[in-house]
């Protein structure tokens, strides 16, 4: 086991798929001589060359454009699009051609492009740099809609998704870069957990909490206050948004009876709103009070000194797990 912040492991992960396969080719504005705004590409470009770790023009549109004309000669283009909130001049590329090439073409043409997207907030940016734009992509049939939490999960996941023969939006959550944790390099894709299945971070018979990506921390710290008044949180990573494991969450309502599920993406057409409307449908006689959603506010992502009233912190989830067992609280009243 070596000890990685979150920037590392991907940067190992990248390394290792580059190493395994000469079809896999890094492509990104910065990436390169830079090593990235956030240097996960640090040093790849001198270790595998220009040809496999490609600076390019600041083109999104361009550079999505030019991974599904790799994919269509076979190769595995990764890309890394800067900022979360510079993902839309290639969104109808993504939404119109990498998501639907698979199908349009009856099976005969892959697309294993795998699309890396720095997102979220907490450090201190302003908009176009700390957006949550998950829902828009999960909402597109023939993507896979991935999100690491952690430094293990980061290094596998990123090798998974590039592994993959379908498109996958992988979201990294940047304020969660520096983070540690113990990772094993010498792991193989066969023995790692499938890129689609959630994990149980910690286990609970109260409140089933459910989250993703940065917030997955801020949960494991909500459960730890939660115990302290005697309430046991059951807290779930969602690791894919899209397909869901939904299975997962429902063994766990099934035993808790209560949902709160928190994202940094503003709460209207969100993430939490399909889950909450799927796991009543599907545990509604389970079900001893509504879902109840944490989210950050409908609103263009604020300053960067107000966003700390923007996201999702310890105090609103706390809030919500009051609600959703019906108890008084300090915050009732204020929208979560």
């Amino acid at each position: 086991m070596t000890t990685l912040t979150l920037a590392k492991a991907l940067n190992a992960g990248l390394r290792r798929a580059l190493a395994d396969d000469d079809k896999v080719v890094l492509m990104g504005e910065d990436i390169g001589t830079l090593g990235g705004v956030f240097r996960v590409t640090d040093g790849l470009k001198a270790e595998f060359g220009a040809k496999r770790v490609v600076d390019t023009p600041l083109s999104e549109a361009g550079i999505v454009g030019t991974a599904v004309g790799l994919a269509y000669r076979g190769f595995r283009p990764v890309i890394e699009i800067q900022f979360d909130g510079f993902i839309y001049p290639g969104f109808d590329q993504i939404v119109a051609q990498v998501a639907k090439l698979h199908y349009r073409s009856r099976g005969n043409v892959r697309m294993p492009i795998t699309i890396r997207v720095p997102f979220g907030g907490g450090i201190g940016a302003a908009e176009h740099h700390s957006e949550s734009p998950e829902a828009y992509f999960a909402h597109t049939a023939g993507l896979r809609v991935v999100a690491c939490s952690d430094p293990a999960d980061a290094y596998m996941m990123v090798r998974q998704a590039i592994a993959s023969d379908d498109p996958v939006l992988f979201f990294e959550p940047k304020r969660r870069y520096h983070v540690k944790g113990e990772v094993d390099e010498t792991a193989s894709l066969a023995d790692a957990r499938p890129m689609g299945v959630a994990t149980t971070v910690t286990t609970g018979t109260d409140v089933t909490l459910v989250t993703y990506g940065a917030l997955v921390q801020t949960a494991r710290d909500v459960a730890t206050a939660a115990a302290e008044d005697g309430v046991s949180v059951e807290v779930i990573d969602l690791r894919s948004i899209a397909p869901v494991d939904y299975a997962t969450i429902e063994a766990s309502v099934r035993r808790t009876g209560r949902l709160v599920i928190t994202h940094e993406a503003g709460q209207q057409g969100g993430v939490g709103a399909e889950l909450a409307a799927s796991i009543t449908e599907r545990c509604f006689e389970f079900l001893e009070a509504a879902p109840v959603r944490v989210t950050g506010h409908d609103i263009p992502y604020p300053p960067a000194k107000l966003e700390r009233h923007h996201l999702p912190d310890l105090d609103r989830i706390l809030d919500g797990i009051d609600r959703v067992l019906g108890r008084p609280n300090s915050l009732s009243g204020v929208e979560a």
